[in-house]
């Protein structure tokens, strides 16, 4: 059904409705196809350059990024509709739809939120960028409370053993990072301290728990004066100072990093002189954030002051 859609409407409204309606077995299917669509992405890809999990991207065209989600089913389907994001995936507009992780949990529509999300990602597998977040790590540093499990029980009952298996072992090929060349770098948490080459952040993934790399891409908070780490109060992770990023952006040659991670009163902070933008697109309880944002980048055009960049900033 999903692949012999052909209008943006038609996906639209299939995104909008069809995940309340999915049976498990249709929904173990779709986990399994994104996740053999994504093992064979490496090298080349479309566009993009795949290096282990990470993806390298030319700054050309156009991104839009979505911050933590956490089962906000109303506002994703806001995002895609204000962004008119499946009119501009379907015109093959040199565009990337770039999620930057943490899809379930804490909301009540998880499930729905990785349908869709997924459901996009498969029918559009090289313009959708899944990355990694604290809610997709590895068991040893998984975020609590978890309550993916239940809500998949709930909804499939026995046979949601094997759906978590199957999205578990898909956790595993979202991406680490992107980096938009000479623009961006893009991550979940934040900035490693120990990082002396981009592999180190391609295949955090494999060097994990005998480094904590891995760790801190998916945990790692900004501290807003102090310069160094310090232990982080989520109990993973760090807090990092201005030095650590500025090395992790001379190490990528960019001008920022874009991340989520943390929930913001007005659904984005700068920190670090404006060198880090954080984006976070849940709302509701049990977060206090008034506000919902994703942001829209025109990559050629590097914004020079952070009121410029306010322009690509939606809040909702």
């Amino acid at each position: 059904m999903v692949g012999n859609m052909v209008s943006p409407v038609d996906t639209f409204n299939l995104l909008s409705n069809y995940s309340t309606k999915i049976s498990a077995k249709k929904f173990f299917m779709l986990i399994k196809d994104v996740k053999e669509k994504m093992e064979t992405e490496n090298g080349p890809f479309g566009t993009l350059n795949v290096i282990g999990r990470l993806i390298e991207a030319q700054p050309t065209g156009k991104a839009i990024i979505v911050g933590d989600l956490h089962g906000d089913l109303k506002s994703l389907l806001k995002i895609l509709e204000h962004s008119k994001i499946v009119k501009k995936l379907h015109s093959r507009k040199n565009i990337l739809l770039i999620f930057l992780g943490d899809y379930g949990d804490r909301g009540t529509q998880s499930i729905e939120i990785y349908n869709i999300v997924l459901t996009l990602k498969s029918l559009f597998p090289k313009q959708i960028i899944l990355m990694r977040g604290n809610h997709e790590g590895p068991p040893d540093i998984m975020a609590s409370p978890h309550d993916l499990p239940m809500q998949l029980e709930s909804r499939f009952g026995k046979k949601s053993i094997a759906i978590y298996k199957s999205l578990r072992e898909l956790h595993n090929y979202l991406y680490n990072c992107v980096v938009i060349r000479e623009r961006y770098v893009i991550m979940h948490g934040g900035a490693p301290e120990k990082v002396t080459s981009i592999k180190d952040i391609a295949f955090a993934h494999k060097n994990h728990p005998q480094k904590s790399c891995l760790e801190e891409i998916l945990w790692n908070d900004p501290l807003q004066k102090q310069n160094g780490t310090f232990p982080s109060p989520r109990g993973a992770g760090k807090l990092f100072g201005k030095d650590v990023t500025n090395k992790l952006l001379k190490l990528f040659n960019v001008k920022m990093l874009i991340r989520a991670h943390q929930s913001c009163p007005t659904g984005y902070q700068f920190a670090h002189g404006g060198q880090i933008l954080t984006i976070f697109s849940r709302k509701g309880s049990p977060y206090t954030n008034k506000y919902g944002a994703y942001l829209q980048l025109n990559l050629p055009q590097y914004p020079k002051t952070i009121k410029m960049f306010f322009k690509g900033i939606h809040k909702f």
